[in-house]
C-alpha cells in the first residue's frame, strides 16, 4: 500500500514539476515542448520500475516503420501508453477527447504539440472536419498520428469492438498502420488497485499496408492486437 501511494505521489509530482519547468517552452518552437513529453514518458517508466518493481519490455522494435509516413493504432488500458509511447516513436500526434484540451496548463501543452481533439458526445463542425485535420497534420509533419481504436481505457481482459473511425482514418490517409498491443492494465488499471512485481509488454506488430477495405482493416487490426494481448497477458 505504501509503495503504491509513493508511486502515485511521485509520478504526479514529477509530471507537475516537468510541466512547470517547461512553461516557457509554450512560447518557444514546438520541438522544445516535445522534449518535455519524452521526459514525462521516461519519468513514468522510472516511477513504475522503482516504486512498483515493474519490468517493461519492448517487443518488435524491428517492426517500427522508418523513412515513410504512417499512423499508430494502439490498445489502451492505462495512462502509461499516453506518456511512454512518446519515447519509442517520434513524438506522436494524439487524437484525443476534447475534455483533455480544457485541462489548465496540461491542455495548453496538448494544443502546443498539435494534438487533435474530438467531441465524442455530439456532432460539430470540428468533428465533421476531423479527417481534414488529420490529413493536414500528416502532410505537414514527420510525426506519426496515434489513435486508440477502443476510444477509451479498458480493463485487461476486455475485448470491445474497435471503433469504425480507425477504418475511415486508414482509408483516407492511404498510408501504413503500425499496430501496437500494450498490457499496461495488468499494472496500472483503469479502475482498481495498482499491481506490484508485474510485467508490462509493449508489443510493436508488423505494419499493415494500405489498400485494404476499411471494414476488413478493422477486422484485421482488431484480431492482431487482441491476439497479441492474449499472448502477452
Amino acid at each position: 500500500m505504501i509503495r503504491k501511494s509513493l508511486f502515485l505521489f511521485f509520478f504526479f509530482i514529477g509530471i507537475i514539476f516537468i510541466s512547470i519547468i517547461f512553461l516557457p517552452s509554450l512560447l518557444m518552437p514546438q520541438k522544445i515542448v516535445l522534449i518535455g513529453g519524452k521526459i514525462m514518458g521516461q519519468w513514468s517508466k522510472i516511477c513504475l520500475e522503482y516504486f512498483l518493481s515493474t519490468k517493461i519490455i519492448i517487443k518488435g522494435k524491428e517492426n517500427i516503420i522508418s523513412n515513410e509516413k504512417f499512423f499508430i493504432a494502439s490498445s489502451h488500458q492505462s495512462m502509461f501508453e499516453t506518456f511512454f509511447l512518446q519515447t519509442i516513436f517520434n513524438s506522436p500526434i494524439f487524437i484525443l477527447k476534447n475534455e483533455l484540451i480544457k485541462i489548465p496548463i496540461f491542455g495548453w501543452y496538448l494544443k502546443k504539440i498539435g494534438s487533435i481533439s474530438v467531441n465524442r458526445n455530439k456532432i460539430s463542425k470540428d468533428n465533421l472536419g476531423l479527417i481534414d485535420k488529420i490529413k493536414k497534420s500528416v502532410e505537414s509533419s514527420k510525426r506519426p498520428i496515434i489513435i486508440f481504436p477502443q476510444a477509451t481505457r479498458v480493463l485487461p481482459k476486455d475485448r470491445i469492438p474497435f471503433k469504425k473511425g480507425v477504418g475511415r482514418i486508414y482509408k483516407e490517409l492511404g498510408i501504413k498502420c503500425q499496430p501496437v498491443a500494450i498490457n499496461s492494465g495488468n499494472v496500472w488499471p483503469k479502475n482498481g488497485s495498482l499491481k506490484l512485481n508485474k510485467l508490462i509488454t509493449v508489443s510493436i506488430l508488423k505494419p499493415i499496408e494500405p489498400g485494404i477495405g476499411p471494414n476488413d482493416f478493422i477486422e484485421i487490426i482488431e484480431k492482431q492486437i487482441y491476439s497479441e494481448l492474449d499472448l502477452i497477458d
